[in-house]
């Protein structure tokens, strides 16, 4: 007889979700505490919203608390996590989900634009995952699941620095993957495609139209489909799986 897995598989871990507010990051937070993780909230400027994300949270029968700071603030980066290792007594799962996107052909774009970027999408990631890590490796437990996108590996014209940010979000968890996997600690990304957020609903009809061309299952993802790849990846199902992409994009990256 088969062993049937637990209903609440992350009971008694603590997670970070950044970005929790609003979006796939309010998805992840509310699966991974459905599951039975305690989850903290970040976000760094829509308080309502990450009110409303932390009551979803509890309505899940979950609970979680919110952390308010930039992820491009190293230092307050580094304040808020060992904040809640001390009052969690450790943190055990990091979803590295805060991103923005600034488009813009390159011959026009701003160097404010770019710094901007690369400091939220890229320096982001660095800055949560050193502080994090350094209570995973001496926990000899952890996992980290970095949100990236398609067009990473696609490309987009007008998404040059924001593609640029992505693939060197997946290259640095490859890098960061080999660097703790002696320590227990497991590193990995999730790659969505076009997901039906406010994001996408802002689009006009036409891009719309043209973006669902190019998706074979023919139909947006759901925020909750990414949600479900990330919570596989903090589970016990994914103990072995390391410096691995995983793609949500409904085909579009196929070769």
């Amino acid at each position: 007889m088969s062993e049937v897995p637990p209903a609440r598989p992350l009971e008694g871990q603590t997670a970070l979700v950044t970005g929790a507010s609003r979006g796939i990051g309010r998805a992840i937070a509310i699966e991974l505490a459905r599951q039975g993780a305690f989850v903290a909230l970040n976000f760094q400027s829509n308080q309502g919203a990450a009110e409303e994300a932390l009551r979803a949270v509890q309505e899940a029968g979950g609970e979680g608390t919110l952390l308010a700071f930039d992820v491009a603030d190293e230092e307050a980066c580094a304040k808020a996590i060992a904040g809640l290792i001390e009052a969690r007594g450790g943190l055990q799962i990091l979803v590295n989900n805060a991103g923005i996107a600034l488009d813009g052909l390159v011959l026009r774009y701003r160097q404010a634009d770019w710094r901007r970027i690369v400091d939220v999408n890229l320096s982001g990631v660095f800055h949560c995952s050193k502080a994090a890590a350094r209570a995973m490796v001496r926990a000899r437990r952890g996992r980290i699941v970095n949100l990236t996108s398609v067009v990473s590996s696609t490309g987009n014209a007008g998404q040059s620095a924001y593609a640029a940010t992505k693939a060197g979000v997946e290259g640095f968890s490859r890098a960061l993957a080999r660097e703790l996997a002696s320590r227990g600690v497991t590193v990995n990304c999730v790659a969505p495609g076009f997901i039906d957020t406010e994001m996408t609903k802002a689009l006009p009809d036409t891009a719309r139209e043209a973006y669902l061309a190019g998706i074979p299952l023919g139909r947006l993802g759901r925020a909750e489909e990414v949600a479900a790849a990330v919570a596989f990846l903090v589970g016990p199902g994914a103990a072995y799986i390391t410096g691995h992409v995983l793609a949500v994009n409904g085909g579009m990256s196929m070769s």
